[in-house]
């Protein structure tokens, strides 16, 4: 609310009162008027001080009230107009001496009694007559708006009192209302401190309830693992009774022919029978008699076919008895040539060729005979064969094990000495044995290379002994090679054992040694340009030979390519025992690296395992007085004496061998005496599953080289090398 003016009168107002004349008293008590002003201020300041209540609830900082506003409020919610902002009159300024100037007085009555202004609960009143009368001098007007004024300070008075009562009852209410707040903040926080509790309750429930998933999940993956287990023991089960199943088709659909032909017999024999009665009813007994005759032949025969398909089933199941045994048999033979150690020794001889035959017919033409002892007639190749091949007999007629050479010859007293040679190997393979029966008793060797183990397997015979017909063959597909059907077996493996979870890295080779030199078939550049060196690693016991060619290899048709461009570039020479013989020692090696990194959902077991496959053609061994009799070409001398010298390097080491394994002891190996020992010394010092395969000519006129070969053959059976190791790692 505004601070009231106070009273003052004005200047035209003092002027007409000092020219009032005589009859007005001119002077009024000074003291008076300024108390009374002075009053009114100090009660205009009290009422402007805010007034100070009790503190209560949480300490605030105080701040003034607004009297101003909930009066406005008050009376706005009463519906009563706002009065008017009043302006306070100022009391006029008296002086001490108020006489007028203009005239001098014209009455003698004494001047009225000062008027005492006191405070009351309802406003200001005059003290005395109890009125405040208008002092002396002042104007109708003045007093008029003098009452005016203390009408409206007792109505302010009147509306600050009901202010403060509003005031007091707010200040109660808000009381309350914190009372209130405070009762809700208790109970938020108790709510508050019980949701933190029922928290921590639901967090350890929760940690409990992870366990039990864990446990589950646990418990979950074993219960998958016994149900993939009861799947493939449902899967082996179900393949033994769809087995069952075939075999039990095959039964009844003989049986159901069976029924048929005994049907049809018994209709062939109705139709007769109705024709006889139709012809002759004389002959009815003797057709009922027949018909009781035919019911049992009908019942013979079906015992007969029943005791029929009894018998062929046992012999289905001897036979199949008997083809597991011999798998059993083979396998224990080949664990027992593991844990014995030697060298294995295969023997073939190959068939009498019609080159063989046209040289025989040549000699005969030169001569002037024939096979029949007519001039000029035509050969009998039935009999030439005969006389061409040499006594070899094989006794062996189960196990293929043993050959047998027999030989006559004439005395210096004329009379006829006959030898017999007795020889026993780990297989012999008749003239009539195909490349696939070879190959079906190394392909288990073959396959040992994608397990972890070194191979090594090689040619050995006289030149025109079928020995790189054995090794790469011919250009169809039943004459192929050991060399094509080994990386076949060797890729169709690494097929399967895919779905097991390996991954299998192939990469090949070709080597050539001639003259005592090393030549890579597979490179780019010219021969003897480049000098290769083998290097053996102890650790691993892989061998390595510096600056060739490896080709990685991704299918069987891609290495039949590169057997092909190595034939091509092979040293080959025509001697008088064959017109294209191999002048040097071919190696083809096949390297495979495998990772079991498991299959999809699976990780693997992270096993490595690094195999090597070597393939080894050497060149042929004969005599010098043999293969060139004349001694004119030079350099099919030369090479044939680093033949023979490297072949008798081989026989010294296969000899060494055998003394350190008889004997013991620290016994040194010639291994360095040639690039052929020394390539091989993995292949041949126990790190390696070996194989010979010794190749021989059925003609008689090659009788001394081959007892020679067999001779030899036999020392490296009987040699003791060592158990080969399996190359593996973990990752």
């Amino acid at each position: 609310m505004s601070r009231l003016p106070r009273l003052r009168s004005s200047s035209p107002d003092r002027a007409h009162t000092a020219d009032a004349g005589p009859s007005l008293p001119t002077r009024m008590p000074q003291t008076s008027l300024k108390r009374k002003a002075i009053i009114e201020e100090d009660d205009e300041e009290a009422l402007d001080q805010p007034r100070k209540l009790p503190a209560f609830g949480p300490v605030r900082p105080s701040r003034p009230l607004q009297p101003s506003r909930t009066a406005t409020n008050l009376n706005s919610s009463r519906g009563a107009p706002m009065p008017k902002p009043l302006t306070k009159p100022r009391a006029p300024i008296l002086t001490r001496s108020t006489r007028g100037t203009s005239a001098p007085p014209t009455s003698s009555k004494p001047p009225s009694k000062p008027t005492t202004v006191t405070r009351t609960t309802t406003g200001r009143t005059a003290s005395g007559s109890g009125s405040v009368r208008p002092a002396a001098g002042m104007r109708p007007t003045d007093d008029k708006r003098f009452n005016e004024l203390q009408t409206q300070l007792t109505s302010i008075e009147t509306a600050r009192a009901a202010d403060a009562a509003r005031l007091a009852a707010d200040m109660e209410a808000e009381r309350n209302k914190v009372a209130e707040l405070q009762a809700n903040h208790r109970a938020l926080s108790n709510e508050l401190a019980n949701a933190k509790s029922q928290e921590l309750n639901q967090r350890r429930e929760l940690v409990h309830a992870s366990d039990e998933i864990e446990n589950l999940k646990k418990k979950h993956g074993r219960e998958v693992m016994d149900l993939e287990m009861d799947i493939k023991k449902r899967d082996r089960e179900l393949r033994e009774v769809n087995e069952d199943l075939r075999i039990c088709r095959s039964d009844l659909e003989r049986e159901r022919e069976t029924v048929s032909s005994l049907k049809n017999t018994i209709s062939h024999q109705s139709t007769a029978h109705l024709t006889l009665t139709t012809q002759n009813h004389a002959l009815e007994a003797q057709s009922m008699a027949l018909q009781s005759q035919i019911d049992a032949y009908a019942r013979t025969v079906s015992e007969m076919t029943l005791t029929l398909e009894t018998t062929q089933k046992q012999i289905e199941d001897l036979k199949k008895e008997a083809m597991e045994n011999e798998f059993v048999r083979r396998k224990l033979h080949n664990m027992v040539q593991e844990l014995k150690g030697n060298i294995r020794v295969f023997c073939r001889v190959r068939p009498v060729l019609p080159s063989d035959l046209v040289t025989y017919s040549n000699t005969l033409s030169s001569s002037g005979t024939s096979s029949n002892g007519s001039e000029g007639g035509s050969v009998d190749f039935e009999k030439a064969k005969e006389e061409l091949q040499a006594n070899m007999i094989y006794p062996d007629k189960l196990d293929h094990k043993e050959i047998v050479l027999a030989s006559s010859s004439s005395s210096a007293t004329g009379q006829e000495r006959k030898e017999v040679y007795n020889f026993g190997f780990d297989r012999v393979f008749e003239p009539e044995s195909t490349q696939a029966e070879v190959f079906e008793e190394i392909s288990q060797l073959a396959q040992s290379c994608t397990d972890g183990y070194n191979v090594c397997i090689f040619a050995y015979g006289q030149t025109g002994s079928g020995k790189s017909f054995t090794m790469e063959g011919g250009s169809s597909e039943s004459s192929q090679g050991m060399i094509p059907r080994a990386v076949e077996q060797v890729f169709r493996v690494a097929g399967e054992m895919k779905t097991r979870g390996w991954e299998y890295t192939l990469e090949g080779q070709f080597l050539e040694i001639y003259n005592e030199t090393i030549n890579d078939l597979l490179g780019k550049g010219e021969f003897d340009k480049k000098k290769h060196e083998i290097k053996h690693d102890p650790k691993t016991g892989s061998t390595r030979v510096t600056d060739v060619e490896v080709v990685q290899l991704t299918s069987p048709s891609q290495v039949r390519n590169l057997l092909a461009l190595a034939q091509s570039r092979r040293s080959v020479a025509a001697t008088m025992m064959n017109e294209r013989s191999s002048r040097s020692h071919s190696v083809f090696t096949l390297r495979i690296s495998g990772v079991n990194v498991g299959l999809d959902g699976c990780p693997g077991t992270g096993e490595r395992c690094e195999g090597s496959l070597n393939l080894v053609d050497l060149a042929g061994s004969e005599r010098l007085n043999v293969s060139f009799a004349n001694g004119a070409d030079k350099e099919r001398v030369r090479e044939t004496q680093n033949i023979n010298r490297s072949l008798s390097a081989l026989g010294d080491v296969i000899a060494a061998l055998g003394e350190k394994g008889d004997k013991g002891g620290d016994k040194h190996i010639p291994y360095r005496n040639s690039k052929l020992t020394y390539l091989l010394q993995n292949s041949l010092s126990g790190n390696s599953k070996t194989l010979m395969v010794l190749n021989l000519s059925p003609l008689a006129a090659h009788m001394q080289e081959s007892l020679t070969s067999l001779r030899f053959a036999t020392k490296v059976n009987n040699t003791t090398i060592g158990t080969a190791k399996k190359q593996t790692r973990t990752s």
